[in-house]
């Protein structure tokens, strides 16, 4: 059963189909997984008001009713550095279409991967885990187990992945923490097993992981109609 917060959240994103950044970082810290430090600013007052809670440097992204794919329209800024960069971002950002202001984060470093998950129609709900960021299109390295997901099924899933190395540290390189990781998916499973009825897809690229965390830093949450 959904607790009353993420029942809500998902309530009034029904009828639009997906659940936009903020409310889906919102979801996702309510169920006790790691994000960035975010604002969602709907001025620009209220964006440089925000910027020195978060610290720069930062990220500003669209939030957009019609805007699902970020990236597509030039709708990601990172490395703002000044109050002047972030206006400059916000005058940007404020010309795409269905403009709603901007997710301000703070900056996380890290491996990227990409975490997540459908309800299929025959085996119900599936959790994916692989190598993420831009290059999950190109490399394709992902493994799928049906949720919900033990220990022993994360591990499993992460010796599958022919970029197992990149987790585990390579070439001098720090490795991700397994146990931050192992957490984030098993807390993840058991979110998706209450979710089902609700969604058709939720993808987390990248979630960010290094030595000390693992942080979830954009995320899209389809819903059924």
């Amino acid at each position: 059963m959904l607790n009353r917060e993420i029942d809500e959240i998902v309530r009034n994103y029904k009828n639009a189909g997906w659940i936009p950044e903020p409310e889906a970082k919102r979801l996702f810290n309510t169920a006790g997984l790691k994000v960035p430090l975010y604002k969602w600013a709907r001025t620009q007052n209220e964006a440089i008001e925000s910027a020195k809670e978060i610290k720069y440097p930062l990220v500003a992204k669209i939030v957009s009713s019609v805007v699902i794919h970020k990236s597509d329209v030039g709708g990601v800024i990172v490395g703002i550095g000044s109050n002047e960069e972030l206006k400059k971002a916000y005058h940007y950002l404020s010309k795409l279409d269905g403009f709603e202001g901007v997710l301000l984060e703070e900056m996380v470093s890290g491996h990227e991967l990409i975490i997540g998950a459908k309800v299929d129609y025959q085996f119900g709900p599936v959790v994916l885990l692989g190598i993420g960021g831009t290059g999950v299109e190109i490399y394709s390295d992902v493994t799928m187990r049906m949720a919900p997901l033990e220990k022993t099924d994360v591990i499993s899933m992460i010796d599958s992945l022919k970029g197992r190395n990149i987790i585990k540290g390579y070439r001098g390189s720090d490795p991700v923490n397994i146990s931050a990781l192992t957490d984030m998916i098993i807390n993840f499973s058991a979110l998706i097993m209450q979710l089902e009825d609700n969604i058709e897809s939720i993808d987390l690229n990248p979630v960010i992981c290094s030595k000390d965390e693992c942080v979830i830093a954009d995320a899209r949450i389809m819903l059924k109609r």
